[in-house]
């Protein structure tokens, strides 16, 4: 496949199906990744150590195959996922269940409340020996994923899948601002009389998908919407809003079945209304904006369609996304700085954001962020679509708005974590997430191209 310009190029895994209807298998199944009490939280800049369990993590996942192709989509509680891991975990499942490596698609949730993984952030990692207890946990993990994955694949049974969609506009909120000043603010705080209105939309559509048997059961839900999750806080392990959600959608569908969180295009989407004064954060929170999507899912849940069984195809994709630039005469000041960091007031925090990403650009030595683009299409109206970073959400409503399909969910923080990209206006309006991406301006609409793309040789690869 020849390169569509410098910077994107793909590398295209095809799985081809005649095109007729065949029967659908469906398993779904979780396994518990909580941490170990001691265990280094991530989420923040600076050192949060597990004291306690609020509510498990998990590693949920759900199997489908039909016509003799299979696929399998994991979502973990975690606040991302790194290359690394997914790479053993494709291994495992390859050797054990015999899927190929681009039929299994491996995402977290971004929950804010649960272990530090390596290669994500490197800025959250405590020093040793701290950093033990960090490669042990990461070194389980693909065992974990893949044993979720093989304990699906062994409940698989016939099945069919329902689609459809709920709209939520209560929830959550576009956390830029334009400010009075002219400047765009971000996470301006409650009531800022200095704001002028959100810099952004929000997306409000919630995509939800249920696998359900021959009898009538709920083999699991799905749902994917674009919210940060980061409600809780604290020092005790969370999944934050997907804990209510699962606990609520099994009470009211069935409580055999696995409920599946997808984080959407969320870079610049939170849960803070900044009209209100009241205080917005903890597992009550959590709960709250769990239960009223678990409202929402299960009113979409007498309107969904099924899902017609024309096959299964994936197709993957290599988008090369050059690196932002930075000032190399600053490596010395950003050393410094780093140096300093988990000290109570060493540095301010944007300097702590700019110090680690020049030496991590540095460290790269101008080679760029290589992001894997993975898509799923299950019948003629169905598209799920991976992507490895925390997108901004006017790329994720770009993607949808582009897609030949009828329902399309655009998933995050999926086959690796490489950080914020903010879509090109962003990066001459400044502030935290242009500032922190390593990516440079246009990286996020050549993911973005990448996927539209993909979803047009899917669709179009149906007889």
């Amino acid at each position: 496949m020849k390169l569509i310009n410098l910077f994107v190029c793909f590398s295209l895994f095809y799985s081809s199906l005649p095109a007729q209807s065949g029967e659908l298998f469906a398993g779904a199944a979780k396994v518990s990744i909580s941490p170990p009490a001691g265990t280094p939280m991530a989420g923040y800049y600076y050192h949060r150590f597990m004291e306690g369990i609020h509510d498990d993590l998990f590693a949920r996942a759900l199997v489908l195959e039909s016509g003799g192709t299979k696929i399998a989509w994991v979502e973990c509680d975690l606040i991302g996922i790194n290359a690394q891991i997914v790479a053993r975990a494709r291994r495992l499942v390859t050797e054990k269940y015999g899927f190929r490596p681009d039929q299994v698609m491996i995402g977290a949730t971004h929950s804010h409340t649960g272990p530090v993984i390596p290669g994500f952030r490197e800025q959250f990692a405590p020093r040793q020996p701290a950093v033990d207890m960090i490669d042990a946990y990461a070194a389980g993990l693909p065992e974990k994923i893949a044993a979720a994955i093989g304990e699906a694949y062994s409940k698989r049974e016939p099945a069919s899948l329902l689609v459809g969609t709920a709209t939520e506009e209560s929830v959550s909120f576009n956390r830029r601002y334009f400010m009075k000043d002219g400047s765009v603010g971000w996470n301006p705080g409650k009531n800022n009389p200095a704001v002028y209105k959100p810099a952004g939309p929000i997306d409000p559509q919630i995509g939800v998908l249920f696998a359900v048997n021959r009898k009538g059961e709920y083999i699991s839900s799905l749902v994917n919407f674009t919210l940060h999750l980061d409600c809780v806080g604290g020092t005790y392990i969370s999944a934050d809003i997907p804990a209510t959600l699962d606990a609520c959608l099994s009470a009211a569908l069935g409580k055999n079945m696995t409920v599946i969180f997808s984080q959407g295009c969320s870079g610049n989407i939170n849960h803070i209304n900044t009209n209100e004064a009241k205080k917005q954060s903890g597992p009550r929170e959590a709960e709250r904006i769990g239960k009223i999507l678990a409202g929402d899912v299960i009113r979409a849940s007498t309107q969904c369609d099924t899902v017609v069984q024309t096959g299964i195809r994936h197709l993957q994709a290599t988008a090369l996304l050059p690196l932002a630039s930075f000032p190399k005469d600053s490596l010395a000041w950003a050393r410094q700085v780093v140096a300093r960091y988990g000290e109570s007031g060493a540095a301010p925090f944007l300097d702590f954001v700019k110090a680690f990403k020049y030496l991590d650009l540095a460290s790269r030595e101008g080679k760029p962020l290589e992001a894997e683009v993975q898509v799923f299409a299950i019948g003629n109206d169905l598209a799920i679509v991976a992507l490895p970073a925390e997108v901004f959400t006017e790329l994720g409503m770009y993607i949808k708005r582009r897609s030949p399909f009828k329902y399309t969910f655009v998933t995050t923080q999926t086959n690796a974590s490489l950080g914020y990209l903010p879509d090109y206006k962003a990066y001459a309006e400044g502030n935290y997430e242009p500032l922190v991406s390593r990516a440079a301006a246009g990286g996020g609409e050549k993911l973005a191209d990448t996927a539209a793309r993909l979803l047009y040789q899917l669709k179009n690869s149906v007889n």
